[in-house]
């Protein structure tokens, strides 16, 4: 995370066991509120593949407490989308319910599971076809600058007046450093660069980051040769394919285009919450046990 350490106070916790390090929160500081860092899209309560259900309860109130002590009197934190892990791992869910903490949001997510694959419907099938008829070319290759430079950072200005969250030269270093993780799809039409996807890859899920065409897109069927792509020929050891949110406004609004779109590339929602808790609930925060 030390890319972008200057936009965020940093009060990342690390929970040892012994010398052992057991569980971890990537966190940042806003007043007297810590949160499950800003800079991350999932960053939340991260435990060791050999946890115990209740070592991990311990390490969760001994976070709880040393925030306490630091004088901060709230933590947002939200729960990683279970399709992200590796392993089931609800303990976070759980204690949370546990320390009577508050839903501050739940987003909707749209996701593909690989298991249960439903067949792309006809509209986007005709789009893929209307790309091939069209001649514009897929690569996936390592040219992230003309991509953001030409077409993704000039449509989110033009469309919603905002930049993206990485620059393209902190996106251009992340990719440096994690090769395998973060792949550029461009699509070529006449030779120069029309739509792309900047694609992030975790251990069990596909996920576009970016995604941006030009205005020729539904014209030359861009965006759907695209998604075949990313969707269909990137996925041999994955389990998901994550679309990112399509609520706004914390979750109380829906975004009916993008379930639309997305519904017809085969997906199906699911949701991700954020809560919020009173540190100090660590005093009286118990399990009984049978």
């Amino acid at each position: 995370m030390d890319y972008h350490n200057d936009r965020f106070k940093d009060c990342s916790v690390m929970v040892y066991k012994g010398d052992q390090l057991y569980a971890l929160l990537p966190a940042n500081v806003v007043g007297d509120k810590v949160i499950s860092h800003q800079g991350l899209t999932y960053g939340s309560f991260v435990l060791q593949d050999q946890s115990k259900f209740y070592y991990a309860f311990e390490a969760f109130k001994a976070m709880l407490a040393f925030y306490h002590a630091e004088g901060l009197i709230q933590l947002e934190i939200k729960v990683i989308p279970t399709f992200y892990n590796k392993m089931p791992a609800d303990e976070l869910d759980y204690f949370l319910y546990k320390a009577n903490a508050q839903l501050l949001k739940k987003e909707v997510l749209m996701i593909i599971d690989y298991s249960h694959k439903l067949r792309f419907q006809k509209n986007r099938r005709e789009g893929i076809n209307k790309a091939l008829r069209s001649n514009v070319v897929l690569k996936l290759d390592t040219n992230f600058k003309d991509f953001w430079s030409d077409v993704l950072i000039p449509n989110l200005e033009n469309k919603h007046g905002v930049k993206p969250v990485h620059s393209l030269e902190e996106i251009e270093l992340l990719a440096s450093r994690f090769p395998n993780n973060i792949k550029q799809v461009n699509i070529y039409k006449d030779g120069k660069v029309v739509a792309g996807t900047t694609v992030f890859l975790t251990e069990t899920t596909i996920h576009p980051q970016y995604v941006s065409g030009n205005l020729d897109k539904n014209t030359h069927g861009s965006l759907d040769l695209a998604y075949d792509f990313i969707i269909n020929k990137m996925c041999d050891d994955k389990r998901y394919f994550d679309f990112n949110i399509s609520s706004e406004a914390n979750g109380t609004k829906i975004n009916e285009g993008l379930i639309f779109w997305k519904e017809s590339c085969g997906a199906r929602s699911h949701t991700a919450n954020t809560f919020v808790l009173k540190t100090d609930c660590y005093k009286t925060l118990e399990i009984p046990k049978t």
